[in-house]
């Protein structure tokens, strides 16, 4: 079978070869790929996955042979795969707590987006109550930033989404941010509902860098800044007696969860079947032009998420 395989020369990140059929174990379905999502961080840090090695972890297609210790989703059943190693491929074994079934009525090309970019902004979004709490958002226009945006509004939460320029925030309001800054020297002197200068619950931080140091000043008492990339690729410098303060502790938290994805992707699915939650699809084409889309991943060309079709 043909396979998108990690290339650590200057042709990489990846390229296409053969590569062996899987062979799934008693517990794993047959899964045949229709769609695979492309992430930055799998694509950019390539060094972290031998040479020659399936790559991938996110992707959707249809079950051809169900497990045979009669777990998971039966054959014919549409599946989203999430954080599932070796994923971009035309058939892949995955265990059926990686897999999420897609509803009637969602697009399989949807299921593909959803992955490590939903599940990290709902694991994220989860770890506290957000009604009517103020949340900023920082690299929205990401596929991460996409969900995270929509997911905050849906639990209630007053959204800010920045963004690095005016072109990458359209449509941020419409999935339901309440302000869109597209200039980090904006979040000095935010004022809230009551005039009040606005300070964050929490941050959802895709960028890392100065803005991260940044974000940190806007934080409220009591609020957390959950890292979950560093797509500047900057270091942060925090001024003396930054971090210092009185009153109920703030807190930085790192992100690194690799559990099983099947509980999440389910939801996230549920709530794309509900008209409630949208994939942020921003390119969408055939696998056979994943140099192109590579590029234009790393030339911040595209907003959202990218989707090739396996065919």
């Amino acid at each position: 079978m043909r396979a998108l395989v990690v290339d650590h020369g200057e042709a990489g990140p990846v390229r296409f070869a053969d590569a062996d059929e899987p062979e799934p174990s008693s517990d794993e379905a047959l899964v045949e790929i229709r769609h695979i999502g492309l992430n930055f961080g799998e694509l950019n840090y390539v060094h972290q996955w031998p040479a020659g090695t399936v790559h991938g972890h996110d992707a959707a297609g249809v079950v051809v042979r169900a497990a045979s210790d009669g777990s998971g989703p039966p054959e014919g059943t549409r599946v989203a795969v999430g954080m599932s190693p070796h994923a971009w491929a035309e058939r892949v074994a995955v265990r059926p707590a990686s897999l999420g079934t897609v509803p009637e009525g969602v697009d399989l090309a949807d299921g593909a987006a959803l992955g490590i970019a939903g599940v990290t902004a709902l694991r994220v979004l989860r770890k506290r109550s957000l009604l009517a709490r103020d949340v900023l958002v920082t690299g929205a226009s990401g596929g991460v930033g996409h969900f995270a945006v929509q997911l905050a509004a849906l639990a209630g939460a007053r959204v800010t989404a920045l963004v690095g320029s005016p072109d990458r925030a359209a449509g941020l309001r419409e999935l339901g941010a309440d302000r869109v800054l597209t200039d980090p020297a904006d979040l000095t002197g935010l004022t809230g509902p009551a005039e009040t200068e606005r300070r964050f619950d929490l941050v959802l931080d895709t960028v890392g860098g100065p803005l991260l140091a940044q974000a940190w000043d806007s934080l409220a008492e009591g609020g957390t800044i959950h890292l979950v990339g560093y797509s500047s690729g900057q270091d942060t410098t925090f001024p003396s007696g930054a971090l210092f303060g009185f009153g109920e502790p703030r807190s930085i938290a790192t992100y690194g969860d690799m559990t099983p994805t099947g509980g999440e992707l389910t939801d996230l699915l549920d709530l794309m079947a509900a008209g409630r939650l949208s994939a942020p699809v921003g390119l969408r084409g055939h696998w056979r032009d994943v140099d192109d889309a590579v590029q234009a991943l790393f030339a911040r060309k595209v907003h959202g998420k990218i989707v090739l079709d396996v065919v």
